[in-house]
């Protein structure tokens, strides 16, 4: 009898130190995240900080004088908020999808990423144009164009709308603006927003690219926070779409740096 205590006993700590050693995910990835950008007061003076530095790099660029100015600008999390999709995935317990966002775009109810507007608005008003390169599909431009048109943001056409056609890659289309214009400022969430050095790179890469043009952050290259989703997270995994939960768990888990 006392073999077989001793041996529960044994079985009952090796079960503890195994279920210690797995990846205990006892909420969605996303609600932490999603929470942050909706409730924290550090996002919103994370954004707000973004402008006022893009508002200091427009007085210099409108003192220089150089003609045909132009700003591009990311669309989603860096002017339009879209957490409330992610919001709504979570509450239903779902995960994203091409048809859930569709539905959400539907919508044009996206609000304004906090200074976004003001400063856009601002830029426009000294003569710079703006030009929105979205990766959202071309199906999206008439609820997206409603959606900015609402929120009064400048330039809200479909001249000023690239959105995505044949490649994901955005390094065209800002070359076709850039041949006409003076383009002074970039604004982004993701650093795919800025050039296409950071596409499909890992971790490591991105880290070296990012450390490359590191007097390009706060001047030419203004980064809107966004903790939710990018290709960041999409590098951790080695863009290997179609991962299970489960697999996705084990892989972040494993890649975390303690000490």
């Amino acid at each position: 009898m006392k073999r077989i205590l001793l041996c529960l006993l044994v079985l009952a700590v090796i079960s503890v130190n195994a279920q210690d050693a797995k990846p205990l995910f006892k909420t969605d990835q996303k609600l932490l995240p999603v929470l942050w950008q909706q409730y924290a007061a550090e996002y919103r003076a994370l954004c707000y900080q973004a402008f006022n530095i893009a508002e200091l790099r427009l007085e210099q660029a409108i003192k220089a004088k150089k003609k045909k100015l132009a700003i591009i600008t990311d669309l989603d999390e860096t002017i339009l908020d879209n957490s409330y999709s992610e919001a709504q995935a979570l509450k239903e317990g779902k995960s994203y999808t091409p048809d859930g966002w569709k539905q959400w775009t539907d919508k044009s109810a996206a609000t304004a990423v906090p200074g976004a507007v003001e400063f856009l608005q601002l830029a426009k008003k000294k003569g710079v144009s703006i030009y929105y390169i979205s990766n959202r599909n071309n199906n999206e431009v008439t609820s997206t164009l409603r959606n900015l048109q609402n929120l009064q943001l400048p330039d809200a056409d479909t001249a000023h709308m690239l959105f995505v056609k044949d490649v994901s890659s955005k390094e065209s289309r800002r070359q076709a603006v850039m041949k006409h214009h003076n383009v002074f400022m970039l604004l982004g969430d993701n650093l795919n927003d800025f050039t296409q050095f950071f596409e499909k790179g890992s971790s490591e890469s991105r880290f070296a690219e990012t450390d490359k043009v590191k007097a390009e952050w706060g001047r030419k290259f203004i980064v809107l926070p966004n903790a939710t989703y990018g290709e960041w997270e999409n590098a951790l995994i080695n863009y290997q779409r179609g991962l299970s939960r489960e697999k996705k768990d084990s892989t972040y888990f494993q890649l975390l740096k303690g000490y």
